[in-house]
């Protein structure tokens, strides 16, 4: 029986598939039943949340973008001295026994998560790890609540900043949220489904779990992406927007563009693009999706066609 979620209305609403009470994970070359996998509380992920993840599509029997998703793990590897243990290819085919182990082709996301391993006792020091990193995937039938993408979503911008490069790099895609879980509580209880954020300057930087565009004079905007990561669909977004003419910038902007605009829209993995339709109580244009939100809309879902079909 399928259903739609309860979990409360956002950008990773999905609707409710009993297949996924069913599904092995896999873990460090073995599988598991999703009630059976576990990792030890020594992990360094679950301890001082050292590690890093991709979220990841398959459809029609393809990951999608898995280059650049394999691009942005590795090199967030390299960045945090994490080593992973596993080639390219070998973790390709990890991907695809995962998926196949669980006769999975479409309508399925997957979640890769690399930490730096057990440690031999509670602490922050990497020396203190043991054997190598804990490698896990775990891969689901996940189709996105489609309410939420005929509705949109609300924002709250959050008195939570988005920190600088010299603090946490935001364009890792680590395992240390918590910065964004405050951030999107504090929207919550304000009332609104997502949280809005700002860099340090002030200027506005991305959602607590998905990149932000608005639509200003004709114009899309988006981050300079210094203070946020360096998302997948956002650079797909970008990509389609540039060869089909649509004026873009990449730039540093204010809460005062955003509260004028006559479109806005996030961008995730799961959700692709989903409408805002309104930022701390103002409504955004005529507060439903806008044309040049569903022109991207159709233009990315071309992309990612293109890129399974490649």
């Amino acid at each position: 029986m399928t259903s739609l979620s309860t979990m409360k209305r956002t950008t990773h609403s999905a609707v409710t598939d009993d297949r996924n009470d069913k599904i092995e994970i896999w873990i460090n070359g073995e599988f598991f039943p999703r009630h059976e996998a576990k990792i030890s509380v020594f992990d360094s992920g679950f301890l001082v949340g050292d590690g890093i993840w991709e979220g990841i599509r398959l459809h029609k029997g393809k990951f999608v973008f898995l280059d650049r998703h394999l691009d942005r793990l590795f090199a967030g590897a390299a960045a945090i001295d994490l080593e992973i243990g596993l080639e390219r290819k070998e973790l390709s085919a990890a991907l695809r026994r995962t998926v196949e182990r669980n006769s999975m082709t479409d309508g399925v996301h997957v979640r890769l998560m690399v930490t730096r391993g057990d440690k031999s006792t509670p602490s922050q020091h990497p020396s203190n790890c043991v054997g190598g990193p804990n490698i896990v995937i775990i891969a689901e039938h996940k189709t996105a609540d489609p309410e939420v993408q005929r509705n949109g979503i609300t924002l709250f911008t959050a008195t939570v900043r988005r920190p600088g490069p010299d603090i946490l790099d935001q364009r890792l895609n680590c395992h240390s949220k918590l910065h964004e879980v405050i951030a999107l509580i504090q929207a919550n209880k304000a009332g609104a489904d997502e949280a809005l954020m700002l860099d340090p300057t002030g200027a506005v930087a991305t959602c607590n779990a998905t990149n932000f565009f608005c639509v200003s004079n004709g114009k899309l905007l988006t981050s300079s992406g210094h203070y946020n990561l360096n998302g997948i669909t956002r650079q797909a977004v970008l990509e389609v927007a540039r060869l089909n003419n649509i004026p873009t910038a990449e730039r540093s902007f204010s809460l005062t563009d955003v509260y004028s605009s006559s479109e806005a829209f996030v961008t995730g993995t799961f959700g692709g693009l989903t409408p805002v339709t309104e930022v701390d109580g103002r409504i955004i244009g005529t507060g439903s999706e806008g044309p040049m939100t569903r022109q991207l809309r159709e233009l990315y879902a071309a992309s990612v066609e293109a890129d399974v079909e490649s």
